[in-house]
C-alpha cells in the first residue's frame, strides 16, 4: 500500500513537472490571463481522465499535455491551441459535453475541439472510419487550420509511444500515417514533422529495413561528420568575407527517404551518396532575401561544380505551402554529390514550422500560395455527393502532390499538380470552360485534351457549345475540381437514363406479375451483380439488361434473401471475421487454417513463408493473405482497418511459393547459362518464367521462381550475386493495383 501512495505521488510529481515544461514551451506566446485560462484547461482534462491509463501503464494525462507542448514547441501555436490540444480527447472519452467546454471556454475552442472528436457509431462497411474523419477535420479546416494542426501533434505523440500496442493496431495505425497523416504535414509544410512521422511508421511497418539502415548510418557518421566539416568550411570563410552572416551545418537524411531513395533506384544502401543535406541559413533583411540568396548560390557554385539539371528555385516562386527555398547539388571531394539548400531565417522557419510560422510573417495578401490551397479544399468539400473514399483519393492525388506554373494567354500564373492536362487546366479557370473543353494550343501548337502539361507552358482552351463531358475524360484528369465537376454532369445524366430506366423497368414487371417494391429491387440489383438500384435502373435505360433474364430472376426469386447487397457483403465480412476469432487465437495460422476458413496468397505480393503478414477479408475471394509491405497495404489497412486480420505462418517446407527476381549486370557469353544452372542445378529450384532484355552492354532480366520462405529466398539472392558480372538481384512483387475487395 505504502509502494503505491509513493508512486502516486511520484506521478503527481511528474505531472507537474511536464505541465511546467510546457508554460515553459508556450512562454513567448503567452499574453494576459493566457496563463490562467491554460491551468483551467490543465485542470479539467487532469480531472477528467484521472482515472484512464495508456496502454503502457502511465497516467493519461501525459499524453494530452505532450500534444500541446508539440502544439507549442514544434509547430509554434499559441495559447488557444494550447487548450485545445489538452481538451482534445475529453468530449470522446469522458463525461464533459462540448456545451460543457462552450461555457467553459468559448465557442472558438468548442469548434475546434468538435473538428478533433472522432465520428463515433456504426459506419457501413463500404466507407471507412478514418476516411469520415478526416474528413469532418478538413470540414472544420475551412474555418480553422488549428484542428488539422493539433491533429498532426496528436497523431505525432501517438507514433512516438507506439511500442505498447498490438502489432495488427502498430500496422493500421502505421499505415494511415503514411497514407494520410505525413501527406498533409508535408503540404502544410511541416517537413520535420512529416520526416518523423514517415521514419517512425516505417519503424513498424518495415522494422528490419529501418533497423538495418540505421545501423548503416551510425557506421558511418564519424566519417560523415569530418567530410562535413571539411566541406563547409571554405563555404563559412567566403560568406563571413563577403558580409554574408549565415549559419552553415549538415542535416542527415532520414532513414524513409534513404530508403525511397534505395527502393527507386533498386541500389544497395553502400551506393546512395546524398545521407545528408548542407543547409545554408542566411540573417538577412527582407528587402535583401531574394539577392543574397543568389549570393551564396555563387559562393557555393565557385567553389564546387553543380549539376545545371539540379537547381530548384523557389524562391522566386515559393512551392503552395509556403515554402521558399534554393536547393543546388554540387560536387564534392572523393566525387559524391552533395545537396545544397540557401534560404533565410525567416524561410527556414517557415520551412520547419509550416503555418503558424506562414501566419506570424504574413501581411494581408490573399493571394498567398496556402489561401489558395484552402480555398481549394473548400472547393473539394462543397461537392457532397462524393463519398469519403473517393474524396481522399482525389484530396490525397491534388493537395499532396508539388505543382507545375503554367500561364493563361494574358500571362496570369495557374498552379496545378504534376501530370495536369490540358482539361484540367480548362475546369481550373472555369467550370463551364472545361465542360465545353474540345482541344487546346500550348505554346501556340494544338494538342489534344488529354496533353500533359510542362511547367511554364502557356496555354488557350479552344471550345465548343455542342461539347459536353465524357466519361473517359475521368481516365486523363487529375486535379479534384475537373474530377468532381465532370461526375458531376456524368451524373445528371445518368439519373435522366435511370427515371426512363425506372418506367421500363416498371412496366416490364407488372407484365411479368412482380410486385415493384424495394424489396424486390435489391433482389434484382443482387441478382444483376451491380453496386446499387440507381446502376439497375441506369443499366435497363440504356439497354445494357436484356429484361428477359427477368424470367430466370423469377424463377430464383425464391433463393435470394431479402436483404440488400450491402447488408449481405456486411454478413459475410462478419461472419469470417467470427470464424477467426472462434479459434482457440485471434491469429489466422496460414497452412493449418484452410480447411476451416478460405484464404489466398494475394498477386500483387506474392507472399511467402518467412515474410510478415496481414490478412484482409474480402467481399467475394474469403480472406488474402498480403506483406506488411505491399505496394497496397498502406491504403487497405488505413481504408479498411476493421476488415484486416491478424495471420502468421506455420511450418511449410514441403510447398514452393511463387516470387520474382530482378537482375542486372555486365552482358557476357553464357550468363544466362551460368544464372539457370545456379537455380535449376545448384539450388533445385523451378523456374515458372524468365525474361532477358541487353543493351549496350547492361543485361537485365527478370525470373519468377518457387521458393520454400524467405530463407531459401536469402540464400539464392546471396548465391546470384556471387556469379561473375551479375552486379545487383533484388526481389520483386507484381505491382497489380488492389480494388476495396482486395
Amino acid at each position: 500500500m505504502k509502494e503505491l501512495l509513493i508512486d502516486l505521488e511520484a506521478e503527481k510529481l511528474e505531472i507537474l513537472k511536464r505541465y511546467r515544461a510546457l508554460l515553459r514551451a508556450c512562454k513567448s506566446t503567452l499574453q494576459k490571463g493566457d496563463k490562467r485560462m491554460i491551468r483551467r484547461a490543465f485542470d479539467m482534462a487532469l480531472d477528467s481522465h484521472k482515472d484512464m491509463r495508456r496502454k503502457s501503464g502511465e497516467p493519461y494525462i501525459y499524453h494530452p499535455i505532450a500534444v500541446a507542448q508539440i502544439a507549442a514547441e514544434e509547430i509554434g501555436l499559441g495559447t488557444t491551441s494550447i487548450v485545445c490540444a489538452l481538451l482534445h480527447d475529453v468530449v470522446e472519452d469522458t463525461a464533459i459535453t462540448l456545451e460543457e467546454i462552450e461555457q467553459e471556454f468559448g465557442k472558438k475552442v468548442a469548434r475546434i475541439i468538435d473538428g478533433l472528436t472522432k465520428i463515433s457509431g456504426v459506419f457501413d462497411t463500404n466507407s471507412s472510419l478514418q476516411a469520415e474523419n478526416f474528413r469532418k477535420m478538413l470540414l472544420t479546416l475551412a474555418d480553422d487550420v488549428r484542428v488539422i494542426l493539433i491533429k498532426l501533434a496528436d497523431r505525432l505523440h501517438n507514433m512516438r509511444t507506439m511500442d505498447y500496442m498490438p502489432r495488427d493496431k502498430q500496422l493500421k495505425i502505421s499505415s494511415e500515417t503514411v497514407y494520410l497523416y505525413a501527406p498533409l504535414a508535408h503540404r502544410l509544410g511541416l517537413y520535420a514533422m512529416k520526416s518523423e512521422l514517415e521514419d517512425l511508421a516505417m519503424k513498424y511497418m518495415e522494422s528490419e529495413t529501418y533497423k538495418f539502415i540505421a545501423k548503416k548510418l551510425n557506421e558511418k557518421k564519424t566519417e560523415r561528420e569530418l567530410y562535413i566539416r571539411n566541406f563547409i568550411e571554405p563555404i563559412k570563410d567566403i560568406l563571413m568575407e563577403q558580409g554574408l552572416h549565415a549559419q552553415v551545418y549538415g542535416r542527415p537524411k532520414s532513414i524513409h527517404s534513404i530508403w525511397n531513395k534505395m527502393r527507386k533506384k533498386s541500389i544497395p544502401f553502400e551506393e546512395v551518396y546524398d545521407l545528408f543535406a548542407i543547409r545554408i541559413i542566411l540573417e538577412s533583411d527582407p528587402e535583401h532575401e531574394k539577392s543574397d540568396c543568389w549570393k551564396a548560390y555563387s559562393i557555393v557554385t565557385d567553389l564546387y561544380r553543380p549539376n545545371p539539371d539540379r537547381l530548384r528555385d523557389w524562391v522566386s516562386s515559393p512551392k503552395a505551402n509556403g515554402y521558399e527555398s534554393l536547393h543546388t547539388t554540387v560536387m564534392g571531394a572523393k566525387g559524391q554529390w552533395v545537396e545544397i539548400q540557401i534560404r533565410t531565417k525567416r524561410m527556414n522557419e517557415i520551412a520547419e514550422k509550416g503555418f503558424a510560422a506562414h501566419w506570424k510573417y504574413k501581411e494581408s495578401s490573399a493571394e498567398h500560395g496556402l489561401d489558395i490551397w484552402i480555398q481549394k479544399v473548400r472547393e473539394l468539400l462543397s461537392n457532397p455527393e462524393s463519398n469519403a473514399l473517393d474524396f481522399l483519393d482525389d484530396f490525397k492525388m491534388n493537395l499532396f502532390s508539388d505543382e507545375i506554373f503554367i500561364f493563361t494567354p494574358k500571362g496570369a500564373l495557374i498552379q496545378l499538380p504534376i501530370d495536369a492536362t490540358a482539361l484540367d487546366f480548362a475546369f481550373e479557370i472555369h467550370s463551364d470552360l472545361g465542360a465545353s473543353c474540345i482541344g487546346a494550343k500550348v505554346n501556340h501548337k494544338l494538342v489534344p485534351l488529354s496533353y500533359k502539361l510542362q511547367n511554364g507552358d502557356q496555354v488557350e482552351i479552344i471550345t465548343s457549345s455542342k461539347q459536353s463531358p465524357k466519361e473517359d475524360w475521368l481516365n486523363f484528369v487529375v486535379t479534384a475540381k475537373a474530377k468532381a465537376r465532370i461526375k458531376s454532369a456524368l451524373k445528371e445524366e445518368k439519373r435522366r437514363i435511370a427515371e426512363e430506366g425506372k418506367e421500363i423497368l416498371e412496366r416490364k414487371l407488372k407484365s411479368l406479375k412482380i410486385t415493384y417494391n424495394t424489396d424486390n429491387i435489391y433482389k434484382l440489383t443482387y441478382f444483376f451483380k451491380l453496386n446499387s438500384s440507381l446502376d439497375l435502373f441506369y443499366e435497363v435505360g440504356r439497354g445494357k439488361i436484356d429484361l428477359r433474364d427477368l424470367k430466370d430472376f423469377h424463377a430464383s426469386e425464391k433463393l435470394v434473401e431479402n436483404r440488400s447487397p450491402e447488408k449481405i457483403e456486411s454478413a459475410q465480412i462478419e461472419g469470417l471475421m467470427n470464424r477467426v476469432k472462434a479459434k482457440d487465437s485471434d491469429t489466422l495460422l496460414i497452412g493449418e487454417d484452410l480447411q476451416k476458413i478460405d484464404y489466398k496468397l494475394a498477386n500483387c505480393c506474392n507472399p511467402i513463408p518467412g515474410d510478415d503478414v496481414f490478412g484482409f477479408i474480402t467481399i467475394n475471394e474469403g480472406i488474402k493473405i498480403h506483406r506488411t509491405n505491399c505496394p497496397n497495404a498502406t491504403k487497405l489497412m488505413s481504408n479498411y482497418g476493421y476488415r484486416i486480420v491478424k495471420a502468421r505462418w506455420t511450418s511449410q517446407k514441403e510447398l514452393a511459393f511463387l516470387t520474382g527476381l530482378r537482375i542486372r549486370g555486365i552482358d557476357d557469353v553464357g550468363l544466362i547459362n551460368k544464372l539457370t544452372t545456379v537455380i535449376s542445378n545448384d539450388f533445385k529450384v523451378n523456374m515458372r518464367s524468365i525474361t532477358v532484355d541487353s543493351n549496350d552492354g547492361i543485361f537485365e532480366g527478370s525470373i519468377m521462381v518457387y521458393v520454400n520462405d524467405t530463407q531459401h529466398l536469402d540464400n539464392l539472392i546471396k548465391r546470384l550475386k556471387q556469379v561473375k558480372g551479375v552486379t545487383a538481384v533484388t526481389r520483386f512483387d507484381s505491382q497489380a493495383a488492389v480494388t476495396s475487395n482486395g
